[in-house]
């Protein structure tokens, strides 16, 4: 590979990458943002299972740490896939979808069930289709 070739990868990944981290920190704020707010009018966030209560803090701790996960995806998937754009938007969807289950599995009242479903759909809302176009302009 040439040096001119690998500066262009390089700087490829690091868009996608920067993208990416610019998208999480939108999406924390975004779910941090909405669970206050379904807080503020009388979710409780509480699964019965354990007893406890999720904080606001742990909303974005997730929310952060999953979307980091999706930002080594993009890479990744940049870095390797002829068509990162399309595969990352198959698997993301896939992802989400799968996210879905768990909440309907706490045991969480009809309401907390409801908000955290809502929850996961903004943040795949939020930070898929940032890096779903920054992967198109990268094929």
């Amino acid at each position: 590979m040439s040096t001119a070739a690998s500066g262009s990868t390089a700087r490829r990944l690091l868009g996608v990458a920067a993208a990416g981290l610019l998208a999480t920190i939108a999406t924390m704020v975004a779910v941090v943002g909405a669970a206050a707010l379904a807080k503020a009018v009388g979710v409780d966030f509480e699964i019965p299972d354990d007893g406890e209560v999720i904080p606001l803090g742990g909303f974005a701790t997730v929310t952060g740490f999953f979307c980091l996960l999706g930002v080594v995806l993009a890479v990744a998937l940049s870095r390797w896939s002829p068509h990162p754009s399309r595969w990352f938007i198959r698997t993301t969807v896939v992802l989400t979808a799968a996210s879905l289950v768990p909440p309907f599995l706490a045991g969480a009242d009809a309401g907390t069930t409801a908000t955290l479903v809502a929850l996961h759909l903004i943040a795949a809302a939020v930070v898929i289709p940032v890096l779903a176009v920054r992967l198109r302009v990268a094929d």
